[in-house]
């Protein structure tokens, strides 16, 4: 009797072929996923002719966001279980015992966190605390420890700006005048912005597309324009070169690459194949799709692929001016500010590894943008459903 044919479900397909992508060739990441070489080449051909639908693989990003959904949770779960075990001994006692748990312990944990878990309203708290003595002091030592974590944990990316937003999403009112004077006081020295290289290699070979965005940087919604750039990473191993892809609604990176070559298929397809993997495109929608004039955008891998698809419009910068594609170019600054010149990487895989855990765990995720209001994009998307 022959073995019946193993299917695959829709959602099974399209994360074998999202994953095929970090792999240097189809066999290898064949041989790693367990599945037969062939048959991911026919996905990935289908996928390529629009044949394998990107709508029909929604299961698969609901369940990301589900298991996302889930370690956040039990992150919560952890930090209200460290927070029941300092203050277990302060259960029955006054009320003020309880305030001075809260102060001696705001290095460690959230303010609000603390007074919810034990019941405390945080205005309260902070009545108490400007009633003190020496409640000017205090206040001021107080304000400076949070300063100082605020500071560490960004790893001195945030500057006064950011560092008062962050303090008033914890309830707490701090003028950027002095969060400046306290960061002075305490050598907390933000790191300062890279002045821009010119790193684009264009060809009069390949025809140019119209500028379409005209320095226009605004979004009124998701998938309306994306941007997208390329730029050189040093290591001891050689070039590893960056290519990003980020939405104008709000700033986020929602693909990239990291390659050892300027090809175009390594680059500009391997970036743009998974930002629409992560931001599909829905029927109604249109897009602007906006780079300056480099080759990896301009040869025929990159055109056909965009005019596969009638939603996609292309844009391009005019020739040799930097501030029509600012907003790729001004991620790139910060990325090399605050991360890259900051280490010296052996090889492109520990770049690749620094890299992802920047853009995912910090720049898509936590810190603020001053493009957003100093908002983290969290906060914007919130304020967008809302308004």
């Amino acid at each position: 009797m022959k073995n019946a044919r193993k299917k695959y479900s829709i959602e099974f397909k399209i994360w074998a072929i999202k994953t095929s992508m970090g792999y240097k060739s189809i066999r290898l990441a064949a041989d790693k996923l367990q599945i037969n070489k062939n048959s991911l080449q026919h996905w990935k051909n289908h996928f390529r002719d629009g044949r394998l639908s990107l709508q029909k693989a929604t299961g698969w990003d609901s369940d990301k966001k589900e298991i996302a959904g889930l370690r956040k949770e039990i992150k919560n779960i952890r930090l209200e279980r460290d927070i029941l075990k300092e203050g277990a001994g302060h259960l029955h006692q006054p009320r003020k015992a309880m305030y001075r748990l809260i102060m001696e312990n705001t290095g460690r944990f959230p303010i609000v966190k603390i007074c919810r878990i034990f019941q405390i309203e945080p205005s309260c708290y902070y009545k108490w605390l400007k009633g003190l003595s020496t409640s000017r002091s205090e206040r001021r030592i107080f304000i400076a420890s949070e300063i100082s974590r605020i500071y560490h944990w960004s790893q001195g990316r945030y500057g006064s700006p950011k560092i008062s937003k962050e303090l008033a999403a914890l309830g707490i009112t701090v003028c950027p005048s002095l969060v400046r004077k306290i960061m002075a006081e305490q050598k907390l020295r933000w790191i300062t912005k890279l002045k821009f290289k010119r790193t684009t290699l264009s060809s009069s070979k390949y025809p140019a597309a119209e500028n379409l965005l005209n320095q226009d940087f605004k979004a009124a919604r998701q998938n309306q324009v994306w941007v997208s750039d390329i730029t050189y990473i040093r290591t001891v191993e050689g070039w590893a070169y960056l290519t990003t892809v980020i939405d104008l609604f709000d700033r986020k990176v929602i693909g990239w690459s990291l390659s050892k070559t300027l090809k175009s298929m390594d680059t500009s397809v391997a970036a743009f194949r998974k930002a629409l993997l992560n931001h599909p495109l829905l029927p109604y929608q249109k897009l602007k799709f906006h780079s300056d004039r480099g080759i990896q955008y301009a040869c025929k891998n990159f055109t056909y692929l965009l005019s596969k698809n009638k939603q996609i419009l292309q844009s391009m910068s005019r020739k040799g001016n930097c501030y029509d594609n600012a907003v790729a170019e001004s991620f790139f600054k910060t990325l090399k500010t605050e991360l890259v010149c900051r280490y010296k990487y052996k090889n492109r895989k520990q770049a690749g590894k620094s890299i992802h855990d920047y853009i995912e765990n910090f720049y898509n995720t936590v810190r603020r943008h001053s493009a957003l209001g100093n908002l983290t994009m969290e906060e914007f998307q919130n304020k967008h459903l809302i308004s």
